[in-house]
């Protein structure tokens, strides 16, 4: 068996996401690449000083950022601990990467208003969402009907990034609209169930221990895709949830006929949502818990965002009077 094929058992045997599967395994792909290595006991020789140079390849010549850099060591340490049985013993003194992340981009709410008024459709409802509730792309195309609480004005997101659960909230001027979208969706389902089909894939071993699980409403993905597919897991024909370019592209159609400048996509809604709620007065822990991040300093960069002038400063220019 491959190596690669190896990773990718172990992963979805742990339950990673789909996501993390393809990171990982394109970081082990190219550390193989850049050591030339061709056999797996090439693996086993110096495998910490193997690390080290790739790291330090990362940081120096390629230039990736830090998470960027952390992300691409916790990838070898999976490949060496989970699957090859192979502890690192040797500590790893890589280079490390010197480039900060970037402050986010962030949309006016009158940038936000206009992106929205001229989407359409599923593309227009995922956006609300994204920027209502500060949902990734991720977790927004894979929500589930079960998920929304029309009761607590919820939703629960499921084993988002970290594999954690959280509840953010939703909109409550967006829950008619999105009542109306799934009476749609549900037409759908029950015609895919008349074809014999109607099955989602479900987490973890759900499918085993519930049988019929899988064609409940519950279970339905709110925003399905168009068509029928064969899932590359099971090779059964399902109707998996809409792609997430479907999305991307919508907005970058937009923000094109709206010459708006800034590099907008579909994160820079969950960005928006942090920023505006910081705005209005919300505390940022209770914005940490509705964003999942895991440490307050990540969601203390919208703090950057807010000041006015860099650093909160003011121009002196402004306080010159031209006729």
């Amino acid at each position: 068996m491959k190596i690669l094929d190896e990773v990718r058992n172990i992963i979805r045997v742990k339950h990673y996401s789909r996501h993390t599967e393809s990171c990982y395994c394109d970081w082990i792909k190219h550390f193989i690449l850049f050591h030339k290595l061709q056999s797996r006991n090439d693996l086993f020789n110096q495998p910490e000083q193997k690390i080290e140079s790739f790291l330090t390849h990362l940081a120096v010549n390629k230039r990736v950022a830090a998470s960027t850099q952390n992300q691409a060591m916790n990838a070898l340490v999976f490949l060496y601990k989970q699957v090859l049985n192979q502890p690192l013993e040797q500590r790893i003194d890589a280079i490390r990467s010197t480039q900060k992340p970037h402050i986010p981009v962030v949309l006016s709410q009158d940038e936000v208003r206009e992106i929205i008024t001229l989407l359409e459709g599923k593309p227009q409802l995922v956006v609300k969402l994204l920027y209502g509730s500060g949902l990734r792309i991720s977790e927004a195309i894979r929500l589930r009907v079960q998920d929304v609480d029309y009761s607590y004005k919820q939703i629960t997101v499921r084993s988002g990034k970290g594999n954690k659960d959280r509840v953010t909230t939703i909109s409550t001027a967006l829950l008619p609209e999105l009542t109306r979208h799934l009476e749609k969706v549900k037409l759908i389902h029950q015609q895919d169930l008349k074809k014999g089909h109607g099955a989602v894939s479900l987490p973890y071993a759900l499918a085993r221990k519930y049988p019929n699980a899988e064609k409940e409403w519950g279970w339905q993905y709110v925003f399905p895709a168009r068509n029928l597919g064969i899932d590359p897991l099971t090779n059964i024909t399902r109707r998996h949830h809409v792609d997430p370019s479907v999305i991307n592209k919508a907005i970058k159609t937009v923000v094109r006929k709206l010459n708006i400048s800034k590099k907008v996509s579909a994160h820079t809604f969950r960005h928006s949502f942090a920023t505006h709620l910081l705005q209005r007065g919300t505390d940022i822990r209770t914005i940490q818990s509705l964003l999942g991040h895991k440490d307050l300093e990540t969601t203390m960069i919208y703090t950057h965002v807010l000041q006015q002038g860099a650093e909160g400063v003011n121009s002196p220019l402004d306080d010159l009077a031209f006729n």
